[in-house]
């Protein structure tokens, strides 16, 4: 809705609103579900795992008879089919014409990086259906006359796992200009996660009156309802927030992978003191689900959150991600990714 976006895009940097036309590969809605239904805690334009995961689905077996049926609903070739649509769509919205001759894989450091056995599936995947792909580290990308290259080779479109969203961060400084420059399809770029990610967006998307305003319908209205009641830490109402910290959790503004996301009923004075300076919005504390593991044969309780992979509008793919602690993490014994089968 114009009314939304004029809000999201007002606090993003000069370069968001430059719109080329991507919608955002792999775009990530992460959900706790429980008792109370729903509910939609962040949204990520980079979210990572959906090659793993499609992967993991696949190779899952059966143990009961209603497993089976469910299994019957998951196919890593629809996946695959989808994916392929996805990239392809995402070049033509931008460039109209032509196809995708070489894709690059950007991280800064890739081979350090969690997921890199993922983008390694990545490549793998591009290559199978008759498209070069290399993974590359942003710093050795180069942008010279027009055109944006690795090794020397031109690239025609970004898959972009970068974390630094406004692509300002030194060493991105090619991809930056080849952006600006509609040199390159970059996905997902930086106007789409203004639009999305930034958390201050939640704060939009939790105000019933402004959502009103804007002339969104009562039924859709209802179904945001399931996003929790979101708004920016300011010196206002820091003394507000202090005092109901215990039902609330804080998070910057351009957070990823739960990094310096605080619980309210465990935040320390030190903490809050840097909290107040800025960067953070507070978000009604939405329990997670909880599902039983065995952990070498003895049953053991796991948070759960849901993540949608998601492509204009549409589920490519749905798993969940099983910790234990504050926030959600890879290093609980027994968690990570796991498999959602719908019955």
């Amino acid at each position: 809705m114009p009314g939304y976006q004029r809000a999201a895009l007002s606090w993003a940097p000069e370069l968001a609103q430059h719109d080329f036309g991507p919608r955002g590969v792999f775009m990530g809605f992460d959900f706790h579900v429980a008792a109370a239904g729903p509910r939609l805690i962040e949204v990520n334009t980079n979210a990572g795992g959906a090659f793993l995961n499609a992967l993991l689905a696949d190779a899952q077996r059966a143990c009961c008879a209603e497993i089976e049926v469910a299994l019957g609903k998951t196919s890593n070739a629809s996946f695959e089919s989808a994916v392929l649509r996805m990239f392809r769509n995402e070049f033509k919205l931008q460039r109209q014409v032509g196809t995708i001759g070489r894709i690059a894989i950007v991280d800064d450091r890739p081979e350090e990086q969690y997921l890199y056995p993922e983008f390694l599936l990545a490549q793998r995947f591009f290559v199978k259906h008759g498209i070069e792909a290399v993974i590359a580290d942003a710093g050795k990308l180069r942008y010279a006359q027009g055109t944006l290259t690795i090794d020397s080779q031109p690239i025609d479109l970004v898959y972009n796992r970068l974390v630094d969203f406004s692509l300002d961060r030194p060493g991105h400084e090619a991809l930056r200009a080849a952006y600006l420059d509609n040199a390159v399809v970059v996905t997902p770029n930086p106007h789409v996660h203004a639009l999305y990610a930034d958390k201050r967006n939640l704060g939009l998307l939790s105000d019933r009156a402004a959502l009103r305003g804007w002339g969104l319908s009562p039924a859709m209205a209802d179904h945001l309802s399931g996003v929790p009641h979101t708004v920016v830490v300011t010196s206002d109402n820091a003394a507000q927030l202090w005092e109901k910290r215990k039902t609330l959790f804080f998070k910057p503004v351009s957070g990823y992978g739960s990094k310096g996301v605080y619980r309210g009923d465990k935040i320390t004075k030190g903490v809050w003191a840097e909290v107040v300076k800025g960067g953070y919005v507070a978000q009604d504390f939405a329990a997670p689900g909880e599902r039983m593991v065995k952990l070498d044969g003895t049953p053991e309780a796991r948070k759960t959150d849901v993540r949608l992979y998601v492509y204009d509008g549409q589920i490519l793919l749905t798993a969940a991600r099983l910790y234990q602690g504050q926030t959600t993490n890879f290093r609980t014994a027994g968690g990570g990714f796991a498999p959602v089968f719908t019955i």
